[in-house]
């Protein structure tokens, strides 16, 4: 067996190849791309023996070689995988441990993380996780989950910075939609900001104008909601300087394009997610589960994986998901905590989930308030109530069968 160790950045790679006993073969900086892949393995086919290859089929055999690098995607990592080696994502935080194993001056160099990488799968690589045999439809499903995800996470930066420009300069305008039941993030409200980002402007706006605006988002009695921002928009307040008042007024409107650019954008990629969450094998049993809709379900399959080998049990899943807690035990001081290492991504999609249970499934709801019954937090209960639903879509996908309320909940039924 060979043991690569494969410390990446944009550009380069610097690998270092050790065999069983530790002793290093070889060591390069390789170029990114093919001409980098194409050296990677001429370097490894000079050291590898008639016994790594299978003589049937002329391929490597599975487990001759095993590469540790510090990322699970891109092109190099997919080049990998299709040449047969079994690679292993090692976490950067791990690695920076293991690197005080091996120096404990606290220097680092792109050829000591190569060797610290090979030595790494060498000696514990059962202990970390092999990158998962994902399939390339749920792999573009997480890419644009991710995105749809980031997208409304921009959503809501931008409107916090957009709520704030506003609060220092022009509270009117907040007070003014908030009279009439708009959210400033609507699309009438911020047409109206867009013509009128500052004090000056906006007093000047017509009534017919802000009607024709709030007509067009079909808001119910739009004359009296004009009125009522109008009136508001146009009383006496405090005012900053003239120049000031210029800069917000800018950083408003760069805002609201912002904004009125994210929302043009997350519905349509939106319906891309739906669509590809659609298409795949596994969206019956997902959407089976009460709380879990198309975008919900696309998100919680896609950072899971489809991979039927890649979580051996449930504790494995609720693990990876972050669910279950963590036991920090010294002397005779035990204690429970939140698991914070973790997916956070898949973390706030089993929380979401969790709390959507409570009005989907009797079962659920019944757990959470025996729970909050202890004394348990509100947030507490929600991922407990979270890593008990992972163990249910486990056992679902394992056994290839839609969710039952009465089988996933019959101890609490037989407790009640």
């Amino acid at each position: 067996m060979l043991f690569v160790g494969d410390d990446w950045a944009e550009d380069h790679h610097d690998v270092e190849v050790v065999d069983q006993t530790g002793q290093r073969l070889g060591r390069a900086r390789l170029p990114e791309g093919v001409v980098g892949i194409g050296r990677l393995h001429e370097l490894l086919a000079r050291h590898l023996s008639e016994e790594s290859i299978d003589p049937l089929t002329g391929t490597l055999v599975e487990g001759a070689v095993v590469v540790g690098i510090e990322t699970d995607r891109g092109p190099w990592v997919q080049a990998l995988l299709a040449a047969g080696y079994r690679v292993f994502a090692i976490n950067p935080m791990s690695v920076a441990r293991y690197r005080e194993r091996h120096s404990s001056s606290g220097a680092k160099s792109d050829a000591g993380d190569a060797h610290v990488l090979a030595e790494i799968v060498r000696l514990d690589r059962a202990h970390h996780r092999p990158v998962a045999g994902d399939s390339p439809a749920v792999e573009g499903l997480n890419l644009v989950a991710r995105t749809h995800q980031s997208l409304i996470w921009e959503r809501t930066r931008h409107l916090q910075r957009l709520r704030s420009a506003l609060r220092e300069f022009f509270p009117a305008a907040l007070d003014a939609f908030a009279a009439a039941g708009i959210d400033l993030g609507a699309s009438d409200a911020l047409e109206l900001l867009g013509q009128a980002p500052d004090p000056d402007r906006a007093a000047r706006l017509s009534r017919s104008k802000i009607t024709a605006t709030l007509k067009r988002a079909r808001r119910r009695d739009p004359e009296a909601k004009a009125d009522t921002i109008q009136t508001l928009l146009r009383a006496p307040a405090l005012r900053q300087p003239a120049l000031v008042e210029q800069a917000y007024a800018t950083i408003v409107v760069s805002q609201v394009r912002l904004l009125t650019g994210l929302i043009t954008q997350i519905p349509q990629l939106e319906a891309v997610v739906e669509q590809g969450f659609g298409q795949h094998p596994d969206a019956e049993i997902y959407t089976s589960q009460p709380g879990l809709g198309p975008i919900l379900g696309a998100r919680v399959l896609a950072e899971f994986g489809d991979d039927p080998h890649r979580y051996t049990d449930a504790k494995a899943r609720k693990n990876y998901a972050g669910t279950s807690p963590i036991t920090r035990a010294s002397g005779r001081k035990t204690v429970v905590l939140a698991r914070y290492a973790r997916n956070r991504r898949l973390g706030d999609a089993v929380h979401q989930w969790a709390f959507c249970t409570l009005t989907n499934s009797p079962g659920a709801r019944a757990y959470y308030d025996t729970l909050r019954a202890r004394g348990t937090s509100h947030h507490a209960a929600l991922r407990q109530l979270g890593n008990r639903l992972v163990g249910i879509l486990h056992g679902c996908l394992k056994t290839r069968t839609r969710y039952n309320e009465a089988t996933a909940w019959a101890h609490q039924h037989a407790a009640a």
